[in-house]
This record gives C-alpha cells, sequence and structure tokens, in this order.
C-alpha cells in the first residue's frame, strides 16, 4: 500500500502522541513546530511537549477518571506516559513530572524517530488532508484565521492562567511544613498555615491588587475554566471562597500550634531535584509586582524567590459538535483531523488522549480497516462523544470525569468502589474492542 506523508501541525502533547502512534505504525509524519521562531507568551523552552500550566498529570489511581484515562492510554500505546514514568517527581497520589526533563525527553523520542521528521517553522494554512491539526488552545492568530476560513463557523474564546513558582531554598521552613490531608500518603506537599488575621490581610491585598489591563476585544471575549481561574477572581467571589477551596485547611495541623490553620496554601514540588515550587491554585493574572508584593505575604513565603510569575493569555476553541465527529475529523472531510484542547477536551492527558485517539482513527481509515468502536463505557468513548454531541447548545470543554460514563448496572453505595467497578467495567471493554 502506498502510504501517504501524514502532516501533524503543533508540538504539544496531542501533536506529538499522534505523530508516535503514526509513525509507530510506519507511516511517514512532518511533525510542524512554530517555536522556537515563535512562541506564545506561556512557553518558556524551545522543547515539544512543553507543559505550562502545572507539573501535575492528575491521579494515577485507577479509582479515579483521571487514572482510568491514563491506564486506557497505555492500553493504545501512549509515548507520553511512557515518559512520565521516566521523570515523575513525588505528589501523592497523582502523577506530576519534572517539566524540563519530561519535554527533553519528548522531544528527544520525537526527534530520534526514522518517521519523523520536525519541521520548526509556524503553519499558517490548513495542509492538505490527511492532516492532523493539533495546535492547541494558544493556536497562532495566522492559522485560526485559515481554520475559521475553512470552518466558516466562529470560534469560543477563553482564558487560562498559569501559577508562579519559587526556590525551594527560599522558602521559610520554620513556619512551612511538610504535610499530607489527613495524613494520607506521603508529605508531598509544602504548606503555608494561615491563622484569621493573615488570611483576612492577604484576602484584602489579594483583591485590590492591580492586574494585567486586557484589551477592548480580550474584554469582550474574558471566560475562563473553574478549574483554572485566576485566584484573584476567585477571591471576589466572597471572603470564604479561598478557605472553601485552594486554600482549605481541613485535614491539616499547624506543628507549631497543634491546632488546625485558619486557611493553608500548598505548595507542590516543580521538579525531581525538589528546588523549585509552584502555588497550588494560584494561577493569576496579577502585573509581576503585584504577584511578588500580595504572595509574599503568605506566612514563609516572605522571602520567597520567584523564578516564574504567573501568566495569563487567549485560548481558543473550537464549536466541535458543530464540526468533528467521534474520531475527532471534520464531518464533512474525514482525513482533516483535530486533536488536543483546541477540540474541547481540558487538561494534559485529555489533550494527549485526543491525539491518540486521533490518530488511530485517521490510520485505520487509510488502511481501509474498520474504526475503532470506543465503548461508551471508556473514559475515552466518553470524551469522543461529548466533543462530537450535536444536542449540546452552550459547548463549553470538558475533561476526564466519572460523570461522563454510563452508571453500572447494579448499585455500589461506597464511591471509591463504585468508581474502581466503573474502571475495571471500561478497560475489559476497551480491551475487547482492541481485540476486534
Amino acid at each position: 500500500m502506498n502510504r501517504p506523508v501524514i502532516p501533524v501541525v503543533g508540538g504539544g502533547l496531542a501533536g506529538c502522541e499522534a505523530a508516535w502512534k503514526l509513525a509507530q505504525a510506519g507511516f511517514s509524519v512532518e511533525l510542524y513546530e512554530m517555536k522556537p521562531r515563535r512562541k506564545s507568551p506561556a512557553h518558556h523552552t524551545d522543547y515539544l511537549a512543553e507543559l505550562v500550566c502545572s507539573n501535575s498529570l492528575k491521579a494515577d489511581r485507577l479509582s479515579s477518571a483521571a487514572g482510568l484515562l491514563k491506564a486506557e492510554m497505555r492500553l493504545l500505546g501512549s509515548l507520553l506516559l511512557e515518559v512520565a514514568a521516566d521523570c515523575a517527581v513525588p505528589a501523592g497520589g497523582a502523577l506530576a513530572v519534572d517539566r524540563d526533563q519530561f519535554a527533553r525527553l519528548v522531544t528527544q523520542k520525537i526527534t530520534s524517530h526514522p518517521n519523523i521528521r520536525l519541521f520548526q517553522q509556524e503553519v499558517t494554512e490548513i495542509p492538505q488532508g490527511p492532516v492532523i491539526i493539533a495546535t492547541g488552545p494558544l493556536t497562532s492568530p495566522a492559522l485560526s484565521e485559515a481554520i475559521q476560513r475553512r470552518l466558516g463557523q466562529g470560534y469560543l474564546s477563553f482564558f487560562d492562567a498559569a501559577s508562579p513558582i519559587v526556590t525551594a531554598e527560599s522558602i521559610d521552613r520554620n513556619i512551612v511544613f511538610a504535610a499530607a490531608r489527613y495524613d494520607r500518603g506521603g508529605a508531598d506537599y509544602l504548606n503555608c498555615p494561615m491563622n484569621q488575621e493573615e488570611y483576612e490581610r492577604f484576602y484584602h491585598a489579594l483583591i485590590g491588587a492591580e492586574g494585567v489591563e486586557l484589551k477592548d476585544f480580550e474584554q469582550q471575549e474574558f471566560k475562563v475554566y473553574e478549574g483554572c481561574m485566576p485566584v484573584e477572581a476567585l477571591a471576589k467571589r466572597g471572603k470564604d471562597a479561598l478557605r472553601f477551596g485552594p486554600l482549605k485547611p481541613v485535614g491539616f495541623v499547624d506543628p507549631r500550634t497543634g491546632k488546625r490553620p485558619w486557611a493553608v496554601v500548598q505548595l507542590r514540588q516543580e521538579n525531581r531535584e525538589a528546588t523549585l515550587y509552584n502555588l497550588v491554585g494560584f494561577q493569576t493574572n496579577l502585573k509581576f509586582p503585584e504577584q511578588k508584593r500580595v504572595f509574599s505575604m503568605i506566612p514563609g513565603l516572605a522571602q520567597a524567590e520567584f523564578v516564574r510569575y504567573g501568566v495569563m493569555h487567549r485560548n481558543t476553541f473550537l464549536d466541535s459538535p458543530r464540526l468533528l465527529d467521534q474520531t475527532f475529523a471534520l464531518r464533512d472531510d474525514p482525513l482533516t483531523v483535530f486533536a488536543g484542547q483546541i477540540t474541547g477536551v481540558e487538561g494534559y492527558m485529555e489533550s494527549a488522549a485526543s491525539g491518540l485517539v486521533a490518530a488511530e482513527q485517521l490510520m485505520r481509515r487509510l488502511e481501509g480497516r474498520p474504526l475503532l468502536q470506543l465503548p461508551p463505557e471508556t473514559m475515552l468513548g466518553a470524551l469522543s462523544r461529548y466533543i462530537s454531541n450535536e444536542d449540546v447548545v452552550d459547548f463549553q470543554p470538558m475533561g476526564a470525569n466519572m460523570g461522563l460514563l454510563p452508571p453500572l448496572s447494579h448499585r455500589i453505595k461506597d464511591k471509591l468502589q463504585r468508581y474502581e467497578a466503573l474502571s475495571q467495567r471500561a478497560l475489559e471493554a476497551l480491551q475487547k474492542a482492541l481485540e476486534r
């Protein structure tokens, strides 16, 4: 069979998974990535598969939606999970990685594959199919305009925010303590305890801090994910919004007082060497000097050295239910395929998973084989159906969650046991689908 060369546009998580999947199957792949010639405001390195918002790839236990998604991805031959295992850092029950090492290793894998050619240049028009567009929520303006012209439909827009990072040595360990909530799992997080007076002083400074001014078009389109909302926006919902959210103190005891703090700011290890920590839940749009001023008010961070401040950037995603089918292909052109967060899947692993599915289905089409029928009981199947559900009117991005799966035939009251049963059912269903 004369196999076509397949362009994959975008070297993020989805693009790398798609390129690797196709190359492993014997297809020649041309992977296009606009870095280092051009970078978005959120990117800092020249590597492929750069993690922007966090180094956490969420839970890895099978009794969670994130863990189930990873297990399904492994069945499809995920490159990124293989690499993540080699550069993981402690994060309790979650899978977190050294971001630089992760991106570097993925880049090495991709560039050394004999079936992949990397072109470091911006793509401004949609290549003729077969093609996978995996440019993500940071698609360049030129390509965004080309996609709009091709689709004849508008984008939905939102903003995503990234948390600041501080050096470990600048954290005051006389105040900050290592502990897990309710002492469950390893003490992988550092915790900054606040009493009521400290919290209220911080809260008022935060809601009064000066943010980056948005341009006119940005003000009209401003929308954020609930899961990645700027901390100052969440704080403005109410005085206790943070205490019931990312600063929840339940399950902690301040060793200095022997009592539960009024609020707790958690710091998560950013790299394998544990020299960097990010402020969990502190995605922000504040100006850099304001971040330094306000976040230094957190107990234990008075002398904190910020090696990266939080940023906020414009993201876009397709109105996928009107455009894409369950294989992530255009309904009117099945050889033009999209993948990643531009399709409306939310999250690192969800983005990578869509790249796997997109490549698997495109590969089957080109080989004249039946498409993979992803069972609705699987997380991959549920996400594929979600982004292609024409009944959805106000389409919003969605991450993996157990609520997307059909219920069990029998009732299990215990949530953990119920989730484990859902996961076992999903993996059995996916294994059978792959064997057909």
